[in-house]
């Protein structure tokens, strides 16, 4: 039953990132007010940016429309006993509240604070607000930011889709057609799933475009039952909905996965298959490459010592070099880690293990941060 006791209720904090506490919180103010602001005060120092966690959290409280997600940045020191220092945060959380009322006419002034920290009586006196406080004890959500960013894996569960979305690692395998990205990217999955615990539920993302060629074949085929690969009529309208459906798959498999993500492909890999199909480049596709979420790491597969297998779908032999050196190119052009893995597949899946190893000890590490007054 929704009681609504409250007209604007205010919860702060850095959220860094969303767990599931905090969104616990913000859905109980929501059931008792008539409007909420959550605002996110973030540092600079922080490595997650407060757009992603307004972000973040707008996806998972999108079912409750009287939340209005903002964000500031706060870089002011804390000191629970500096009078000077806690006026210092709450200016600039008026101000930004202020600054948001101005799209929303006719908010009221905050009269209550929701929060779990003991600061949270001191911060409703400065707006001058019923302080509600919720699960101090954090026994219905045994979780904490602190417990989050020590242990992202061990806290996975703790965090929503939009979140896990975020902080996945997300590892592409790419390479021209016939040298194993399919079977690299499958055994990486597999090698993962194996480790047990919160990587059980690795999970393996889809060559989109292998699909989508299969249909222009038989396209071709109904015109011209004699038909190859070499008959299908492409276009670029063709590798932008390739694009934008492989970017919709992975996001959508990051949102049910667990810390790391393995996909056969990506709109990166679009692009040049662009540039081998239409000759030219393509800024619409440039376009939705630079939009996709932070990748891990690279893993290009070689086509030295693997045998040339036509399945019907692809081109031939001789465009196996001129593609991995462009993806060589391009890979090296940008700043994402990439490797180039060679030998048998038991020798490419552990080059690629160890190398998305290498880049898990830092990936999720957080800078040091103080918990805002």
């Amino acid at each position: 039953m929704q009681r609504i006791a409250f007209q604007h209720s205010l919860v702060i904090g850095k959220f860094y990132p969303p767990h599931l506490g905090h969104e616990y919180l913000m859905r109980t103010a929501s059931q008792h007010s008539a409007s909420v602001t959550v605002l996110v005060l973030g540092a600079s120092a922080e490595r997650i940016s407060i757009a992603n966690r307004v972000a973040w959290l707008q996806d998972a409280l999108q079912e409750n429309p009287n939340i209005q997600v903002i964000g500031a940045l706060g870089d002011v020191p804390v000191d629970y006993l500096d009078d000077a220092i806690w006026q210092a945060h709450v200016d600039i959380m008026k101000c930004t509240i202020e600054a948001a009322q101005q799209s929303t006419p006719g908010l009221v002034p905050v009269d209550a604070v929701f929060s779990s920290e003991p600061y949270g009586e001191r911060l409703a006196h400065y707006f001058a607000a019923r302080h509600v406080c919720l699960d101090q004890s954090r026994s219905l959500y045994p979780v904490s930011g602190t417990a989050v960013r020590a242990d992202v894996p061990g806290q996975w569960h703790m965090l929503s889709p939009a979140v896990q979305a975020g902080l996945a690692l997300r590892v592409v395998v790419v390479g021209a057609e016939s040298t194993g990205t399919t079977t690299l990217s499958q055994d990486l999955a597999k090698s993962l799933r194996q480790q047990g615990g919160v990587w059980s539920q690795t999970r393996w993302v889809a060559e989109y475009g292998r699909e989508y060629s299969a249909k222009l074949l038989a396209l071709a085929k109904a015109a011209n039952p004699r038909a190859t690969a070499l008959n299908s009529d492409w276009r670029s309208s063709d590798f932008e909905h390739i694009a934008r459906t492989q970017c919709a798959l992975e996001e959508q498999a990051a949102r049910h996965g667990c810390t790391v993500l393995v996909c056969d492909t990506d709109a990166l890999a679009t692009c040049i298959w662009h540039e081998r199909h239409m000759g030219q480049h393509s800024d619409a596709l440039a376009a939705i490459a630079k939009a996709m979420p932070p990748r891990a790491l690279y893993v290009l597969t070689s086509e030295v010592d693997v045998p040339f297998e036509d399945d019907g779908l692809r081109d031939g032999e001789h465009l196996r070099c001129w593609m991995n050196q462009r993806f060589r190119d391009v890979l090296t052009a940008q700043s994402v880690p990439w490797l180039e893995v060679t030998g048998s597949p038991e020798e490419r899946c552990r080059a690629a293990m160890q190398a998305l190893a290498e880049r898990q000890t830092n990936a999720h590490s957080f800078a040091a941060i103080s918990n805002t007054p």
